[in-house]
C-alpha cells in the first residue's frame, strides 16, 4: 500500500502542550513539512523566544536555541552571521515580535539578515493569561481591556509585517491563516517561499500567520477560526505584501 501522508521527520513525537483549537500545532507541522521537503533538515537551526512556543525545542527535531522575551532575530543574527551555511529561522508571536522585540525585527529586516521569521499572530499575550497585544482589534476583550481595546487610548493595531515591506532588506513578506484546509496548504506554500529565499541568500523573509486562540478569546474553536477569517482579516488582510524573489 503506498503512503501518502506521514509525521514529518522534523518534528519529534511527543504531545504538544497547545490548547485545544490552537493554531501552533498546525504551524508547527507546516514548518517541519517544509524542513523535510527542501531537505535541510541538518543544517536548521531554530530559535524560539518567550511565548507559547517557548518549548518549541520538544517538537522540532532540528538544532534549537532559545532567546529572552523579543530577542530572537537578534539571537538568530548572531547565529546566522557565525554559521551562514545554516539555515537560521524564529518561531514568535505577536506579543513578543511586535512588542518587546520590534526594534530586533525592524533592524534585521533593514540590514537584510539571511533569517526566516515565523510570526504568530493571534491578537493576545496567550501565554501570559490573554493580556491586550500590538495586534489586538479594536474593542476586543482582554484581561488588560476588559471594555474592549480603545483605539483613543491603546491606539490602533500595528501592521507590523507592512511596515517591514519599507525596510530595505526584506525580500518576502506573506500573511497567510490556518484557518481551514485551504488556507492551510496555502500557508506552507508561503512558509516554503520563505526558506527558500533565505537558502537562496536573498535577504529577510517573514510569513506572518493568523492563529485562532480559542482559550484566551473564550470561544469554541471554530467559532475561532471564524473570527479569524471574519473579523482579524478586515485588519490584517491576507496575501503577499512583499515580493522580490523572483520566483514564479
Amino acid at each position: 500500500m503506498k503512503k501518502v501522508f506521514e509525521a514529518p521527520k522534523s518534528l519529534k513525537p511527543n504531545i504538544f502542550h497547545y490548547c485545544p483549537g490552537c493554531g501552533h500545532s498546525i504551524i508547527h507541522r507546516l514548518v517541519a513539512e517544509v524542513i523535510d521537503e527542501l531537505g535541510f533538515r541538518e543544517e536548521a537551526i531554530g530559535v524560539p523566544p518567550a511565548g507559547c512556543a517557548v518549548l518549541a525545542y520538544n517538537y522540532f527535531d532540528v538544532d534549537m536555541g532559545e532567546a529572552p522575551h523579543g530577542r530572537a532575530l537578534a539571537v538568530a543574527t548572531g547565529i546566522k552571521r557565525v554559521l551562514p551555511q545554516k539555515v537560521v529561522f524564529t518561531y514568535q508571536g505577536d506579543g513578543d515580535i511586535a512588542a518587546i522585540g520590534t526594534a530586533e525585527t525592524i533592524h534585521a529586516a533593514n540590514r537584510g539578515e539571511r533569517i526566516t521569521a515565523i510570526f504568530v499572530n493571534n491578537g493576545v499575550y496567550g501565554m501570559t493569561g490573554g493580556q491586550m497585544a500590538p495586534t489586538t482589534l479594536p474593542g476586543m476583550y482582554s484581561t488588560t481591556t476588559p471594555g474592549g481595546r480603545d483605539v483613543a487610548r491603546d491606539g490602533s493595531p500595528l501592521n507590523l509585517t507592512e511596515m517591514l515591506a519599507i525596510a530595505k532588506g526584506s525580500v518576502y513578506l506573506e500573511r497567510v491563516a490556518v484557518t481551514s484546509p485551504a488556507k492551510v496548504n496555502k500557508a506552507k506554500k508561503a512558509i516554503k517561499k520563505a526558506f527558500q529565499a533565505q537558502i537562496d541568500n536573498l535577504g529577510f523573509s517573514l510569513v506572518e500567520v493568523l492563529s485562532p486562540c480559542p482559550t484566551n478569546w473564550k470561544m469554541q474553536p471554530v467559532a475561532a477560526c471564524q473570527w479569524v477569517e471574519e473579523e482579524m482579516t478586515r485588519f490584517f488582510p491576507l496575501g503577499v505584501i512583499k515580493d522580490e524573489t523572483g520566483y514564479k
